[in-house]
Protein backbone atom coordinates (compact mmCIF):
# COMPACT_ATOMS: atom_id res chain seq x y z
CA UNK A 1 0.00 0.00 0.00
CA UNK A 2 2.75 2.44 0.36
CA UNK A 3 2.77 2.78 -3.35
CA UNK A 4 -0.67 3.57 -4.01
CA UNK A 5 -2.45 7.00 -3.49
CA UNK A 6 -3.96 7.57 0.10
CA UNK A 7 -7.27 7.06 -1.55
CA UNK A 8 -7.61 3.37 -2.59
CA UNK A 9 -5.34 2.42 0.52
CA UNK A 10 -8.53 0.90 2.70
CA UNK A 11 -9.86 -0.92 -0.63
CA UNK A 12 -9.56 -4.56 0.19
CA UNK A 13 -10.72 -7.07 -2.61
CA UNK A 14 -9.09 -9.74 -0.17
CA UNK A 15 -10.23 -9.87 3.48
CA UNK A 16 -8.96 -12.08 5.53
CA UNK A 17 -12.49 -13.31 6.45
CA UNK A 18 -13.69 -13.93 2.98
CA UNK A 19 -10.47 -15.42 1.59
CA UNK A 20 -11.52 -19.57 1.84
CA UNK A 21 -15.17 -18.65 0.35
CA UNK A 22 -13.27 -16.95 -2.35
CA UNK A 23 -10.30 -19.47 -3.06
CA UNK A 24 -13.08 -22.04 -3.09
CA UNK A 25 -14.38 -20.12 -6.09
CA UNK A 26 -10.95 -19.49 -7.76
CA UNK A 27 -10.44 -23.50 -7.68
CA UNK A 28 -13.47 -24.01 -10.15
CA UNK A 29 -14.04 -20.45 -12.05
CA UNK A 30 -10.06 -20.14 -12.86
CA UNK A 31 -9.88 -23.17 -14.87
CA UNK A 32 -13.05 -24.07 -16.11
CA UNK A 33 -14.40 -20.50 -17.16
CA UNK A 34 -11.29 -17.84 -17.17
CA UNK A 35 -9.43 -20.30 -18.91
CA UNK A 36 -11.58 -22.63 -20.27
CA UNK A 37 -12.64 -20.10 -22.61
CA UNK A 38 -8.73 -20.59 -24.12
CA UNK A 39 -8.77 -24.41 -23.64
CA UNK A 40 -11.80 -24.67 -26.03
CA UNK A 41 -10.83 -21.67 -27.70
CA UNK A 42 -7.36 -22.74 -28.99
CA UNK A 43 -8.26 -26.42 -28.79
CA UNK A 44 -6.95 -28.14 -32.48
CA UNK A 45 -8.64 -30.99 -32.54
CA UNK A 46 -12.33 -32.41 -32.46
CA UNK A 47 -12.51 -34.06 -29.05
CA UNK A 48 -10.39 -31.47 -26.62
CA UNK A 49 -12.63 -28.75 -28.05
CA UNK A 50 -16.16 -30.58 -27.07
CA UNK A 51 -14.26 -31.60 -23.79
CA UNK A 52 -13.51 -28.08 -22.76
CA UNK A 53 -16.28 -26.38 -23.92
CA UNK A 54 -18.62 -28.97 -22.14
CA UNK A 55 -16.94 -28.16 -19.29
CA UNK A 56 -17.17 -24.34 -19.78
CA UNK A 57 -20.97 -24.36 -19.48
CA UNK A 58 -20.97 -26.76 -17.36
CA UNK A 59 -19.29 -23.97 -14.88
CA UNK A 60 -21.81 -21.51 -16.27
CA UNK A 61 -24.65 -22.88 -15.40
CA UNK A 62 -23.22 -23.71 -12.09
CA UNK A 63 -22.48 -20.17 -11.47
CA UNK A 64 -26.31 -19.09 -12.61
CA UNK A 65 -27.50 -20.70 -9.99
CA UNK A 66 -25.31 -19.26 -7.83
CA UNK A 67 -26.11 -16.11 -8.90
CA UNK A 68 -29.72 -16.86 -8.58
CA UNK A 69 -30.06 -17.40 -5.07
CA UNK A 70 -27.13 -14.64 -4.57
CA UNK A 71 -29.85 -12.53 -6.55
CA UNK A 72 -33.01 -13.32 -4.74
CA UNK A 73 -31.50 -12.47 -1.40
CA UNK A 74 -31.04 -9.46 -2.63
CA UNK A 75 -27.20 -9.56 -3.03
CA UNK A 76 -24.92 -8.46 -5.58
CA UNK A 77 -21.83 -10.05 -5.22
CA UNK A 78 -20.22 -13.62 -5.19
CA UNK A 79 -18.53 -13.45 -1.56
CA UNK A 80 -20.11 -11.00 1.17
CA UNK A 81 -21.72 -7.60 0.45
CA UNK A 82 -18.86 -5.99 -1.10
CA UNK A 83 -16.69 -6.61 -4.33
CA UNK A 84 -13.67 -9.13 -4.00
CA UNK A 85 -11.20 -10.29 -5.83
CA UNK A 86 -13.34 -12.83 -7.56
CA UNK A 87 -16.19 -10.47 -8.97
CA UNK A 88 -13.37 -8.59 -10.27
CA UNK A 89 -11.60 -11.93 -11.96
CA UNK A 90 -14.77 -12.82 -13.01
CA UNK A 91 -15.70 -10.30 -14.77
CA UNK A 92 -12.68 -9.70 -17.12
CA UNK A 93 -13.79 -13.37 -18.46
CA UNK A 94 -17.49 -12.96 -18.78
CA UNK A 95 -17.30 -9.30 -20.40
CA UNK A 96 -15.47 -10.84 -23.14
CA UNK A 97 -17.84 -13.62 -23.34
CA UNK A 98 -20.31 -12.23 -26.20
CA UNK A 99 -18.42 -10.04 -28.16
CA UNK A 100 -15.15 -12.52 -28.51
CA UNK A 101 -15.64 -15.91 -26.83
CA UNK A 102 -19.02 -17.17 -28.27
CA UNK A 103 -17.70 -16.40 -32.05
CA UNK A 104 -13.86 -16.55 -32.26
CA UNK A 105 -13.30 -19.32 -29.84
CA UNK A 106 -16.48 -20.88 -30.71
CA UNK A 107 -18.18 -20.79 -26.87
CA UNK A 108 -21.26 -21.14 -28.43
CA UNK A 109 -23.58 -23.32 -26.65
CA UNK A 110 -25.67 -20.47 -25.20
CA UNK A 111 -24.84 -16.45 -24.62
CA UNK A 112 -24.41 -14.73 -22.04
CA UNK A 113 -27.27 -12.49 -22.44
CA UNK A 114 -29.85 -14.04 -23.63
CA UNK A 115 -29.48 -17.65 -21.59
CA UNK A 116 -27.95 -16.56 -18.86
CA UNK A 117 -29.79 -13.90 -16.88
CA UNK A 118 -28.19 -14.21 -13.48
CA UNK A 119 -24.47 -14.17 -15.29
CA UNK A 120 -25.85 -11.15 -17.34
CA UNK A 121 -27.47 -8.88 -14.10
CA UNK A 122 -24.24 -9.77 -12.01
CA UNK A 123 -21.95 -8.82 -15.00
CA UNK A 124 -24.63 -5.50 -15.53
CA UNK A 125 -24.33 -4.19 -12.43
CA UNK A 126 -20.16 -4.26 -12.28
CA UNK A 127 -20.29 -2.87 -15.22
CA UNK A 128 -22.83 0.36 -15.06
CA UNK A 129 -22.67 0.46 -11.05
CA UNK A 130 -18.54 0.57 -10.87
CA UNK A 131 -17.08 3.24 -12.95
CA UNK A 132 -13.82 0.92 -12.31
CA UNK A 133 -15.72 -1.67 -14.84
CA UNK A 134 -17.18 0.48 -17.29
CA UNK A 135 -13.32 3.57 -17.79
CA UNK A 136 -11.57 0.18 -18.36
CA UNK A 137 -13.88 -2.06 -20.76
CA UNK A 138 -12.90 -1.25 -24.61
CA UNK A 139 -14.86 -3.16 -26.61
CA UNK A 140 -13.85 -2.29 -29.17
CA UNK A 141 -9.94 -3.06 -28.15
CA UNK A 142 -11.48 -6.34 -26.97
CA UNK A 143 -12.83 -7.57 -30.67
CA UNK A 144 -9.84 -5.56 -32.43
CA UNK A 145 -7.23 -7.97 -30.59
CA UNK A 146 -9.01 -10.90 -30.38
CA UNK A 147 -9.97 -11.18 -33.83
CA UNK A 148 -6.23 -9.57 -35.40
CA UNK A 149 -3.42 -11.26 -33.14
CA UNK A 150 -5.06 -14.83 -34.14
CA UNK A 151 -4.72 -15.76 -37.43
CA UNK A 152 -4.27 -19.43 -37.07
CA UNK A 153 -8.07 -19.16 -35.59
CA UNK A 154 -9.17 -15.77 -37.91
CA UNK A 155 -6.85 -15.97 -40.83
CA UNK A 156 -8.65 -12.89 -42.86
CA UNK A 157 -8.81 -10.86 -39.23
CA UNK A 158 -12.24 -10.13 -39.77
CA UNK A 159 -14.07 -8.23 -36.62
CA UNK A 160 -17.71 -8.99 -35.90
CA UNK A 161 -20.18 -5.93 -35.45
CA UNK A 162 -21.91 -7.70 -32.75
CA UNK A 163 -23.19 -8.11 -30.66
CA UNK A 164 -25.09 -4.73 -30.57
CA UNK A 165 -25.19 -3.53 -28.22
CA UNK A 166 -22.08 -3.85 -26.69
CA UNK A 167 -23.64 -4.57 -23.28
CA UNK A 168 -26.77 -3.89 -22.56
CA UNK A 169 -28.19 -1.44 -20.20
CA UNK A 170 -29.51 -2.10 -16.57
Amino acid sequence: NDIIADDYKEIDIYPTALQKEIEEYHEWIYPTINNGVYKAGFATKQEPYEKEVTTLFESLDRLEKILQGIHSKGGAYLVGEKLTEVDIRLYTTLIRFDPVYHQHFKCNIRMIRHDYPNIHQYMRNLYWNHDAFKSTTNFEHIKFHYTKSHPNINPYGITPLGPIPNIMPL
